[in-house]
């Protein structure tokens, strides 16, 4: 599964929120996502494409030199088929492009899945926010990963997005 990621459009939104609806208990507006690819300067909205078919998306927010994972999905279906892990590299690299010096998210402490994905690309509790999710209560894990502007850093994600190709 080789999907093209590229900037999420307005008619992408409905893809999106379908997405969005069946991976999360809370799912976003369309207004809000409609708002990260029209009004927000600091955002960066993604969607991977493969054959016509919007598979995933992703939303990343810049705050001075740090950027922060909004939201990442995949559709069930191209679930554990690299699609995540495509959004995650491209958003590192549009961390890059912004200049952050760190990257965070929040996480369940449920979603194994998701943080067994974020440790192999550096990232570390940082702290734990206790009742974040409004759905049930449970903690979000807050990751980071500071090093990833480092030569070494950037070598290994690019080449790990290559053998994903």
């Amino acid at each position: 599964m080789n999907p093209v990621i590229r900037p999420m459009t307005l008619a992408d939104v409905p893809a999106v929120m379908a997405i969005d609806a069946v991976s999360f208990p809370r799912p976003w507006s369309a207004d809000e996502f409609r708002r990260e690819v029209e009004a927000n300067p600091s955002a960066c909205a993604l969607v991977a494409e493969l054959e016509g078919e919007i598979v995933g998306y992703a939303v990343l927010w810049m705050f001075h030199d740090e950027a922060h994972v909004g939201t990442i999905a995949s559709a069930p279906a191209a679930r554990r088929r690299g699609v995540g892990e495509r959004l995650l590299i491209a958003l590192f690299e549009e961390a890059w492009r912004r200049e952050a010096i760190t990257l965070t998210l929040e996480v369940r402490v449920s979603n194994l899945a998701a943080q067994a994905l974020y440790a192999r690309y550096g990232f570390v509790e940082a702290g734990r926010r206790k009742r974040y999710y409004r759905d049930n209560g449970e903690d979000g894990l807050i990751l980071t990963v500071e090093d990833f502007t480092t030569p070494a850093r950037r070598a290994a994600l690019r080449a790990r997005a290559q053998s994903l190709r």
